[in-house]
């Protein structure tokens, strides 16, 4: 099965996409923000095993109130769609970016049984928001918001589904559900000190913490270990079989990726006529492609600076100097560096 995907795009966030102060929060506080998702609940006896059976994170061994990553592939190992998975009794409920919706939706029309499992696409009723930044859980603490206790968890609470990522994500807690509620909890984090943007400063956080992006380092021959899938846990390679599992444990017990996830320091900004993935050059040769950019407003990452992902070959190494297009840059291994804060 192979579904439709967007060829790769680059992502930009310019300059005045995310304010001085957000960045800084990013960097020592917490930003609060909405996100475009899909969202799809599979209800019934054989929800769990059929998304099991679909993911390449194991669901099954961390139990009930599991909160996962993972990706949904092709039987060629390449991803679709990625997302996170939370396990809640019979149902299980996957959050999925708003450019993977209808990718999701087909993979489930044509692999779940309705006799199984029943899949509401519940993405046009309910909103999800996310915390991001070192200090996300004791703000959510301090503005009285229920927080699950560990990492990977994640819990229901008045019609609210509470969810913690692994603490490697971009973000570190998911609100989900109906918009008034959403809206209440921002409201109530506001205060306590968070930033308030819009969905560029979760973007921002992506890149920072060099986690793929669907349509940009995710198209459709990308496969789980191009994306630092390793690194992030978004697989296992001890559950059951899933679609796609061959070709990923087979690069993983016997081979390696050619090309992988780096990151970008680039010492100007992205040309207007830069193609979507625009080359990337080591020294008179194509090593890769430029595929998510974004300006760093001044605060805890310096003094203001173009920092990006790209795919790039394997062979290239950490601090080497590349240029895309006119622009000189320099590469460096993901995530970048979190800024460090010490006494004065």
């Amino acid at each position: 099965m192979t579904l439709p995907q967007a060829a790769g795009t680059l992502v930009r966030v310019g300059p005045g996409a995310v304010t001085p102060a957000a960045a800084q929060a990013l960097g020592s506080g917490a930003v609060v923000a909405t996100v475009p998702a899909g969202v799809f609940d599979l209800a019934g006896p054989g929800a769990l095993a059929c998304l099991q059976g679909l993911l390449t994170n194991d669901l099954d061994a961390p139990g009930d109130g599991a909160f996962v990553y993972g990706a949904l592939l092709t039987p060629k190992g390449m991803i679709v769609v990625d997302g996170w998975a939370a396990r809640h009794g019979d149902t299980v409920r996957f959050t999925v970016p708003g450019e993977g919706r209808a990718r999701a939706a087909e993979i489930f029309r044509r692999s779940i049984p309705p006799r199984l499992a029943r899949v509401s696409d519940r993405s046009d009723e309910l909103r999800v928001l996310r915390l991001a930044g070192p200090s996300a859980l004791a703000l959510a603490e301090a503005a009285r918001v229920p927080v699950p206790g560990s990492p990977g968890r994640a819990e229901e609470a008045d019609g609210v589904e509470i969810s913690r990522a692994s603490e490697v994500a971009p973000f570190a807690l998911q609100w989900t559900g109906p918009a008034a509620a959403i809206d209440a909890i921002r409201q109530r984090l506001l205060p306590a000190g968070a930033v308030g943007e819009g969905p560029a400063v979760l973007e921002l956080a992506r890149i920072l913490e060099g986690w793929p992006g669907l349509g940009s380092e995710v198209d459709d021959r990308t496969l789980p270990q191009e994306v630092r899938y390793d690194e992030i846990g978004g697989v296992s390679y001890t559950k059951g079989c899933y679609t796609g599992q061959e070709t990923v444990s087979r690069l993983h017990f016997r081979g390696h990726a050619n090309r992988g996830l780096r990151g970008l320091r680039l010492a100007g900004g992205p040309g207007a006529e830069w193609p979507a993935g625009p080359p990337v050059q080591l020294g008179e040769r194509d090593v890769g492609r430029l595929t998510s950019v974004a300006w760093v407003p001044e605060g805890p990452w310096g003094s203001g600076a173009w920092m990006g992902l790209a795919m790039l070959r394997r062979e290239v190494p950490d601090g080497a100097a590349v240029r895309v297009g006119l622009v000189d840059a320099s590469v460096t291994a993901l995530p970048f560096p979190r800024p460090r804060y010490g006494p004065a």
